[in-house]
């Protein structure tokens, strides 16, 4: 099976700006950014949409959001605001 987008993007094998990664997930900048500071982060585990989550996901669920907490203090966005978004299927 062909590797989406994120797939390459976790393996460096398409072009991105990497802000942080680990074991449990990738995190990069947004190529068409909503925001000033855009960052999407991915569990380095392929899981199609929140609808497909199973008991052992919990891991990378939990990975995404202690993230998420590390880079909005790095970027310095903690106190002014941000906001989380999971996209499930087609929009």
């Amino acid at each position: 099976m062909e590797k989406n987008i994120f797939e390459k993007i976790r393996d460096k094998e398409a072009p991105a700006n990497i802000v942080y990664q680990y074991e449990y997930i990738t995190a990069f900048d947004d190529i068409y950014p909503d925001a000033p500071i855009h960052i999407l982060i991915i569990p380095n585990k392929k899981i199609v949409s929140l609808n497909n989550i199973e008991e052992e996901d919990t891991i990378y669920l939990t990975k995404i959001l202690l993230t998420a907490k590390k880079l909005v203090k790095q970027f310095n966005i903690d106190e002014s605001g941000y906001r989380l978004i999971s996209n499930c299927n087609k929009l």
